[in-house]
């Protein structure tokens, strides 16, 4: 019986053994097929780039959808609304100025005549004692500013008819590079101040953006230029034509400017006095050929006018043949032309024709004179 056990418990022992070292494929298990024998195909990793999951899809051809869409075309912006504006402002320009000259002469015959008025009832006064008992009153800070008076009206005097006049332009133009400076406006600067081809506001700009400088060195630079040749170019035309002549002169620039970026294609925005300049320069320069000139800085450099306005068109021509974008070099070129046009064939063909409108105006301002009388 003993050995009996013994049998029956080795026995037990084997089986358990080879129980524990059966492979698990053998095992009943439902899913034995497919863990042994026949197992899954694996799945193919899919690419992915950055974190966008990219899936091998047919070509739009084969799958029957369309691609994606093109880039949408800009259109050019048409410019005969601002060619109109150009037309239209230079003509208003040169007959506000012949009104305006009319009014001018008119009012000095008048304070002539005032004048001498003044002085008549001066010699019938009482003379130096009469004047030293009336300053004498005066208390110190109104003698003090009485004096500063004098001194800012000596100093306005000393000034030339042309320094008188774009004193007014710089005073603009230093206002508007302090409006560029407030936050709170730059939405209007850039809109009305900024001559671009492709902005909704493209006629007002074109006169706002030559009284416009956002760089105090681009400013510093084109009014002293303004100043230099203040003196020449109203000697040459006159006070009144040469308000005309400036103002048109920006539009037209920026109308040759607008053109040209059109055509290129590269519609950028730009701002600056350096059109209207450049035809004040090439007047001058055309007018007066051999003036000699020099550099500020390198005062021992002179040229004469005429060289110097061949070799600014030069590199004017030259920066819009190669797309310069230092400057605009578009604007420079036409207020250059326009210059030299108006100097050679414009001031007979505008100018010399203004009286029919000069008469005109005198007929309104003073109906009784003769022009509404039969043959008056």
């Amino acid at each position: 019986m003993a050995w009996r056990g013994r049998v029956l418990k080795w026995t037990k022992t084997e089986f358990l053994r080879s129980s524990n070292t059966t492979p698990r494929c053998t095992r009943l298990n439902p899913n034995n097929q497919q863990r042994c024998g026949f197992r899954r195909e694996a799945k193919r990793p899919e690419t992915k780039k950055g974190n966008v999951t990219q899936e091998t899809k047919p070509p739009p051809s084969e799958a029957g959808t369309p691609g994606p869409p093109p880039p949408p075309k800009v259109p050019r912006p048409t410019l005969f609304k601002p060619l109109m504006f150009t037309v239209g402002f230079t003509g208003c320009s040169f007959g506000a100025a012949a009104i305006l000259q009319y009014e001018t002469l008119k009012s000095k015959v008048q304070n002539a005549k005032d004048e001498e008025e003044y002085e008549k009832l001066l010699e019938g006064s009482q003379g130096m004692a009469y004047w030293h008992d009336w300053w004498n009153q005066l208390s110190g800070f109104q003698q003090q500013l009485i004096l500063l008076m004098s001194v800012s009206d000596e100093f306005w005097s000393s000034l030339t008819e042309g320094q008188k006049t774009v004193t007014g332009i710089i005073a603009v133009n230093v206002v508007v590079l302090c409006c560029w400076r407030i936050p709170s406006l730059q939405r209007s600067m850039i809109k009305y101040f900024m001559s671009n081809p492709a902005s909704k506001t493209q006629c007002l700009p074109m006169v706002l953006s030559s009284f416009s400088h956002y760089s105090v060195v681009h400013l510093v630079a084109n009014m002293y230029v303004l100043w230099t040749f203040s003196t020449g170019i109203v000697s040459l035309l006159g006070k009144e034509q040469f308000l005309a002549f400036y103002l048109s002169a920006g539009v037209i620039s920026t109308m040759i400017s607008y053109m040209c970026k059109t055509a290129t294609g590269r519609l950028h925005p730009s701002l600056g006095a350096s059109g209207a300049i450049m035809a004040v320069l090439a007047a001058v320069c055309t007018k007066m050929p051999e003036a000699k000139m020099g550099i500020i800085f390198l005062p021992m450099i002179t040229f004469t006018a005429g060289n110097a306005l061949k070799a600014l068109v030069a590199i004017d021509t030259a920066g819009l043949i190669l797309g310069w974008r230092l400057f605009d070099h578009a604007a420079h070129l036409g207020g250059a032309l326009f210059g030299i046009w108006y100097v050679a064939y414009g001031h007979k063909l505008i100018w010399r024709k203004r009286e029919p409108l000069v008469k005109l105006w005198h007929d309104m301002r003073s109906p009784g004179a003769g022009g509404s009388r039969p043959g008056g």
